[in-house]
Formats: C-alpha cells, structure tokens, sequence
C-alpha cells in the first residue's frame, strides 16, 4: 500500500537587512533559538536558521542580501497559541522589542494580533477559536477585556454570520473534499 501523499508546510524563510536585530525579534518574542547559522553554498549570503522545537531543526531562516531601500515581499508571518493569554504575552514580548502597528482582529475562527517586525515584515500570532465563519473577516479585538468577554463577544459574532458551524462540522467538510478530490485525481 502506498501511503497518502500530504505535504506539510513546516518553515518559511525570509531576507533581511540587518540579521541581529531581526534574530533578537523572533527569538525574544517567540522563543526560538538558533540552530545553525553559515554562508550559504547555493545562496550567497549568510543564512541564520531559528527553531522552538527540537523536532524541527528549523521553523524560521533569517537570510542576509535584502538591499537595503527594498520592500517587504511577505504578506505575514503567522505564530499560532493556545490561549488568550498567549496573545497578550506576543503583544508584550513584541512592543518591547520593537514592534509597530500592532492591532488585535477577532476573525471568528481565530483571534489574531498583527504588527510589524523590525523591518516591516507582517507578523500575525493567533489561536484558533471552536467556529467558523468564512474568511476574509475581522472586527476589532480588545485584549485588555478579560477573556470571558472576549469569548462571549465571539460566539455570539459567529453565530450571527450565516456562513456559522462548529470548526469540527468544517474540517469534516474539507476532508470530504479532500477525498473527493484526491479519488478524481487518482
């Protein structure tokens, strides 16, 4: 039997244009640590590789070589976690090391906190909530409310959209597409 074929996205990596600020930001916010950092064989630059997790040698690579007037090319960078504590925390740890523009947004199947990192890369913590609702969605999220309030506001947000389930009634959905898809493929 031959098994499924389900590639899964496992790191993301970025140029910048200073590498020591931008390894301080992700390490001090998300507390990633350093795996191994060198001069590139196929990529002439040096390469810094960041992981939080000892089954993955690495979740972020930071690289050398952005010039110095160019523009951010990443939509966002996305951290999730597991509670609204969580986020609190990726909003202090991120303002105090520098981060901008920082806004909370209630997306009904996740509550999210965007700013941007020292060289204006987008970067969205998050933690998933138990609905859906269909996307692009976003109502302004107010941390400083205790969590209790912040919960009560979303479920009753999700449950007036007509697009409304529980998450799980929506990964049964997609699996059943999935399966679908993958059967007319085969």
């Amino acid at each position: 039997m031959t098994s499924s074929y389900l590639p899964n996205l496992s790191h993301c990596g970025i140029f910048c244009r200073d590498l020591g600020p931008m390894k301080s930001f992700y390490c001090g916010v998300f507390d990633l640590i350093e795996t191994d950092r060198g001069h590139g064989v196929t990529f002439n630059f040096e390469i810094i590789f960041l992981s939080g997790r000892g089954d993955q040698h690495h979740q972020l690579v930071l690289a050398g070589g952005r010039g110095a007037d160019s523009a951010s090319t990443v939509m966002q960078l996305s951290f999730k976690v597991h509670t609204i504590g969580h986020l609190r925390e990726a909003r202090r740890r991120a303002l105090s090391l520098g981060a901008t523009k920082m806004r909370g947004l209630n997306h009904g199947n996740a509550l999210s906190i965007y700013c941007m990192d020292p060289e204006d890369n987008t970067v969205e913590v998050y933690l998933d909530t138990p609905w859906y609702v269909s996307q692009p969605h976003g109502d302004p999220l107010d941390l400083d409310r205790p969590d209790d309030e912040i919960w009560a506001e979303t479920e009753r947000m999700v449950c007036a959209d007509p697009s409304f389930m529980p998450a799980s009634a929506w990964s049964g959905q997609f699996a059943q597409r999935s399966a679908e898809l993958k059967k007319e493929l085969s």
